[in-house]
């Protein structure tokens, strides 16, 4: 089992910015893919962006190419999200997923972009 505890979220002003964290624990070593996932009121749970364990190779949604960067403390079995120019449409909660030897979630961060 692997356990994921995100932080970070909060109100914020179009513009502004944002940095979430996700935290692991329990049978790390099996993650290879760790992600960023969104779900708005009303919508379907959407991709943001992903980060390869081992090669760091990157993915991101069209909607925050440019906007957002994923990376990862592999010591701290941390991953990070950095949220710039923020859009009343980023709004959504938050999700941290990892992939190995299943599939995992966290609890979710909200994440509010509002004047």
């Amino acid at each position: 089992q692997v356990q994921l505890v995100e932080s970070g979220g909060g109100l914020v002003q179009p513009g502004g910015s944002l940095r979430l964290s996700c935290s692991a624990s329990g049978k790390i070593d099996s993650i290879y893919t760790t992600g960023w996932y969104r779900q708005a009121p009303g919508k379907q749970r959407e991709l943001v962006a992903t980060i390869s364990t081992n090669s760091g190779i990157t993915n991101y949604a069209d909607a925050v190419k440019g906007r957002f960067t994923i990376s990862r403390d592999n010591a701290k079995n941390t991953i990070y999200l950095q949220m710039n120019s923020l859009k009343p449409e980023d709004t959504a909660v938050y999700y941290c997923k990892a992939v190995g030897q299943g599939r995992f979630w966290g609890q979710g961060t909200q994440v509010t972009v509002s004047s």
